[in-house]
């Protein structure tokens, strides 16, 4: 569609005077200016090539998207711009090509885009008629990320609510007859007893192997049921350094056992924190001896903590083997572990204890130069606040 302007100057030009000629040029200059505003005003990103595949115009999404300047890219190609796209399987000269993608610079993002073909002429894009009319093609780009974590979020929502109820019948139908096996290993411990010094020993050690494996399955069936069954937090208001030296205390002998150096940068004037102490304890308790576990004799935890206006945050940086990028997406899998005898819960129920206290959890791995898991904690009475702009207009919470 062209604008009125164009239109009345193409069906003059051809009586335009020399001394009009720039008067019009500053006309169409203005024009240009503010369909270039409006454009850069949006939040789809857009971009327009030529026949070849050259960038002629893109707005600021695009730009932002990409991390690129339009004074850089004009002129080249776009496959330049995003590396690795076939653009002459995508083009289309007939209809619109649409297609999903994954960025990970400058930012980690999955946009949505669809191909279409320009045209300059008022003819129908599909009829033959209108191929001469064609000058390129424009891409218009919408960052779909939070619509893929959302998604992601429903699917691992219905995966954990199908766990929980499995949970009560795992419990029960294992939970009884492992009590009933532990009371008939008790009443034979007892019996046991009255045997000959003899003969009871080599008894004794089967009997405890037993007694053993019991409490193993027991202690499965608890962390199973903790990683999936809603829980109600006891909020207090608590100094989350000292939960944090209080578990590093707690484990300080398998610490010693491994060899394994713990430094701690701990703010002075960190603000307490609205949590259930238990609870953040376990989730410290359960990150400290994963990384100690990955790191061989000599290794290093840098327990460091921080805030902002908006969360109190704990890092915890080991000196281990790294995560290899096809795991990286499977940590959160229930029964999923790297480790020799691991029960494969231990993330799922720090990411579960998280998120209740309102917080996020971040890892990040140098594969062969160790992990770093980062928890966020919402600081303060953060139950209500005003949002940022951007968010529903009617909304007039104050924060309390």
């Amino acid at each position: 569609m062209r604008s009125g302007f164009i239109d009345k100057l193409i069906e003059r030009i051809r009586r335009v005077q020399p001394e009009e000629v720039q008067n019009y040029l500053v006309r169409l200059a203005q024009e240009k200016g503010f369909l270039e505003r409006i454009f850069d005003a949006l939040q789809e990103g857009i971009i327009v090539t030529d026949m070849q595949g050259k960038i002629q115009f893109l707005n600021s999404a695009a730009q932002q998207f990409f991390a690129v300047d339009d004074e850089n890219v004009l002129g080249r190609p776009f496959t330049e711009v995003l590396r690795g796209l076939d653009w002459f399987s995508l083009r289309s000269t007939e209809g619109t090509v649409s297609r999903d993608i994954e960025i990970f610079y400058p930012h980690h993002r999955f946009l949505n885009f669809y191909v279409t073909p320009l045209h300059l002429d008022d003819q129908q894009p599909g009829s033959k008629a209108a191929l001469p009319g064609m000058v390129g093609h424009v891409i218009i780009l919408r960052d779909i990320t939070e619509d893929r974590k959302t998604a992601e979020r429903t699917i691992e929502s219905e995966k954990l609510s199908a766990l929980t109820l499995l949970a009560a019948g795992v419990a029960h139908e294992i939970g009884n007859p492992l009590n009933s096996l532990n009371i008939h290993l008790q009443l034979i411990d007892r019996k046991l007893r009255r045997v000959p010094e003899e003969v009871r020993g080599s008894i004794q050690e089967l009997l405890d192997v037993a007694k053993g494996e019991i409490r193993r399955l027991d202690s499965i069936i608890q962390q199973f049921l903790r990683a999936i069954r809603p829980t109600s937090p006891q909020f207090v208001s608590a100094d989350i350094n000292e939960i944090l030296k209080e578990t590093v205390s707690f484990i300080r002998a398998e610490i010693q056992d491994r060899d394994i150096l713990v430094e701690m940068e701990l703010a002075p004037d960190l603000p307490k924190a609205e949590v259930d102490r238990d609870q953040l304890k376990q989730a410290f308790y359960n990150l400290i001896k994963n990384a100690v576990q990955a790191m061989r004799a000599g290794g290093i935890l840098h327990i460091r903590s921080w805030w902002d206006d908006a969360y109190v945050s704990v890092a915890f940086a080991d000196t281990g083997g790294g995560i290899s990028p096809e795991n990286m997406s499977k940590l959160f899998r229930p029964y999923y572990t790297t480790k020799a005898g691991g029960s494969g819960l231990g993330l799922l129920i720090v990411r579960r204890i998280v998120r209740e206290h309102g917080g996020e959890i971040e890892i990040e791995s140098n594969e062969g130069k160790g992990v770093q898991v980062t928890v966020h904690l919402p600081h303060g009475d953060k139950r209500v606040r005003l949002l940022e702009a951007g968010g529903s207009q009617s909304e007039t919470a104050e924060e309390r």
